[in-house]
């Protein structure tokens, strides 16, 4: 049991002095080790925060919020990359979720005209009072309002006939 605690400790080590990431390679990582906080601002009150602080290495970042159903938020942060660009980000985040935006952040491409000329379609059906949820209604396929049952009704017999080749022995 010693050997095992001692094994585990001596792997645990060697672990964490291992870092599969090449801190000295990135250009701002000689910034960022010991960066210090040149400017810090908050408030913490009983149904709303807010806060802000800027670092030595260009770092900024801000947010307040106040209780809401949950809580809403709003801020932004800005850094510098790797590549000496100053990247910025602004976000509102509450019961709709995180919502992000940037100059440098991907945008979704355009939804489909097919897709919108069927959610078009839909909101007509559903102004009309068309509702379709999704759920099999018999009514809808037996005829005019009718709730009797399918054209099609496969017998028993059938099924059984219809599967009784596949239960056939395997010929090596």
């Amino acid at each position: 049991m010693q050997l095992f605690i001692i094994a585990t400790a001596v792997f645990g080590i060697a672990a964490a002095a291992y870092s599969p990431y090449q801190e000295q390679n990135r250009p701002q990582a000689q910034y960022e080790k010991n960066a210090r906080i040149i400017a810090l601002e908050s408030e913490v009150k009983e149904d709303s925060y807010r806060y802000n602080y800027e670092t030595e290495n260009g770092i900024k970042a801000q947010e307040q919020g106040q209780e809401v159903d949950g809580i809403e938020a709003q801020g932004g942060f800005q850094y510098t990359g790797d590549d000496g660009q100053v990247y910025s980000i602004s976000y509102a985040a509450g019961a709709n979720g995180f919502q992000p935006q940037g100059a440098h952040l991907p945008v979704p491409p355009p939804t489909p005209e097919a897709i919108l000329k069927a959610l078009e379609q839909n909101a007509r059906d559903e102004a009309a009072g068309i509702i379709d949820d999704g759920q099999y209604n018999p009514g809808k396929y037996a005829g005019a309002g009718s709730a009797a049952a399918p054209a099609f009704v496969q017998t028993p017999y059938a099924r059984a006939q219809a599967s009784a080749g596949f239960r056939k022995p395997y010929k090596f």
